[in-house]
């Protein structure tokens, strides 16, 4: 991929790839510096990137790695381990659905939220959720359906206690 196809690619894909990654961390700052880096990685890998969705797969899973990798040298830092996974403030104020949704996914297991944010936010099939995880394609039906039991009964009760 040229450079002038690799910056459009760029402004077209960082958005949706922050929202994505943010879902999954919960922290949209730490998302946006994450994806920037995969970026920055992916220029170098630029002419064996593919030209389909396996190079969004790839800036996902290398900003998910680098924001995994960073949260653990937070803890291991004994700096605040919640601000990793708190809510990061955003331009404009926070809508009041979105805020719940990220709150009660942050509640859900690792495995469980991943599995969610790629099938739902980032409209991947069954089976790329599963290949982008490295898990049964029934591990991943498993993960989704008791996450989004739980998304549901979470977003209930903060309906309800709101």
């Amino acid at each position: 991929m040229d450079p002038a196809e690799f910056d459009a690619w760029y402004d077209q894909a960082y958005p949706r790839l922050v929202h994505q990654i943010h879902a999954m961390i919960g922290d949209r700052e730490e998302a946006a510096d994450c994806v920037q880096e995969a970026f920055v990685r992916a220029w170098s890998r630029r002419r064996d990137l593919s030209s389909d969705g396996g190079r969004d797969a790839w800036i996902r899973t290398t900003a998910y790695r680098l924001a995994v990798s960073r949260w653990r040298r937070m803890v291991r830092g004994r700096r605040d381990p919640d601000r990793a996974l708190g809510l990061a403030t955003h331009e404009g104020p926070p809508d009041e659905t979105r805020v719940a949704v990220v709150t009660a996914l942050r509640a859900l297991p690792e495995a469980q939220r991943r599995a969610i944010v790629l099938h739902h936010l980032a409209d991947l099939p069954v089976a790329e959720v599963a290949a982008e995880t490295g898990v049964p394609v029934g591990t991943v039906k498993a993960r989704l359906a008791r996450g989004r039991t739980a998304l549901a009964t979470l977003l209930h009760e903060g309906a309800h206690h709101g």
